[in-house]
This record gives C-alpha cells, sequence and structure tokens, in this order.
C-alpha cells in the first residue's frame, strides 16, 4: 500500500473513510513509522485540502504542489520534519499531479 492508494478515488470518499486509509498504510507499510502524529495530521490536512480543490473541478497544479512543498520545506523546523518526512510528503504531493 502507498500513497497512491490513499489518494484513488479522492473525490468519492469521505473524510473518515480518507484517514482510515491512511492508518492502514501507516500501519501496514513499514517505511513509513518515522512519522509522528503531528506529521500524520499534517499529511491528513494536506490531502483534505487538495480533495476539496478536485471535488469543486480544479486539478492542483505543479505550481501548487511546489507551493506547498517549498512552504513545508521552510518551516520545517517549525514542524519538526526530517529529510525523510519531507521526501515522503513529496511523494504524496506527487500523486496529486494529473
Amino acid at each position: 500500500m502507498d500513497f497512491s492508494d490513499v489518494t484513488k478515488n479522492l473525490t468519492s470518499l469521505t473524510d473518515d473513510r480518507i484517514k482510515n486509509r491512511m492508518d492502514e498504510l501507516f500501519r501496514v507499510n513499514p517505511r513509513f513509522n518515522n512519522l509522528d502524529s503531528q506529521n500524520k495530521e499534517l499529511i491528513f490536512g494536506l490531502i483534505h485540502k487538495y480533495k476539496e480543490k478536485i471535488r469543486s473541478g480544479v486539478k492542483p497544479s505543479a505550481y501548487t504542489i511546489h507551493k506547498d512543498t517549498y512552504n513545508l520545506y521552510e518551516n520545517r523546523l517549525k514542524l519538526h520534519l526530517t529529510s525523510t518526512d519531507l521526501e515522503q510528503i513529496r511523494n504524496l504531493l506527487g500523486t496529486f499531479k494529473g
């Protein structure tokens, strides 16, 4: 299971179902053991943000994804994000590209 499995059919899923898929991903895939609860909430917030855009018919642009990635990088110390965390979040945001 990977982020693309979580973001598949995003517009038809409720927030609870997305959260369940994310919890399953973090439980099943050992690559994501390094993410703490704060990072998981950050990821869920990003998914929710993009879900709302996709539901309204707006596909996230590469610029928007880059801007969000850059903001996370700039605030990485405040958010306690490691380089591995940033890479995993970048991969998640990459799944939203068309």
